[in-house]
């Protein structure tokens, strides 16, 4: 993925690096309840093992990053905020590489009892 070469060598970041940064970035986002699976292979396969990147998927085509993510939220949450201010912030922070698209899929969404 995102690839650079010193004099000591050479530095390569995987597309499940970025997707765990992304998934515990997305996690301490204010109104974020928890991440769901994108499709129901992975929320079986969730059941059996503790995959740190449930809920987000990451493309790389050399030059652009695009994340998916995939959360359950809480009524009133302002979406736009998950993705542009905190998800993003991270991953651009650690890597130090642009962030081209951030895609939100509301999979779910949870309403507290305010009594």
């Amino acid at each position: 993925m995102g690839e650079e070469t010193t004099s000591l060598g050479s530095i390569n970041i995987s597309p499940g690096a970025v997707a765990t940064i992304a998934y515990h970035a997305t996690l301490e986002s204010y109104g974020v309840v928890g991440l769901a699976p994108r499709n129901f292979a992975e929320g079986l396969a969730a059941t059996i093992t503790r995959e740190p990147t449930r809920g987000v998927s990451v493309e790389y085509d050399g030059e652009n990053i695009d994340i998916a993510i995939n959360i359950i939220v809480e009524y009133g949450t302002r979406i736009t905020s998950v993705a542009s201010s905190v998800v993003r912030f991270h991953v651009e922070k650690a890597l130090g590489l642009r962030v081209n698209t951030i895609n939100v899929h509301v999979a779910g969404l949870r309403v507290s009892n305010t009594d």
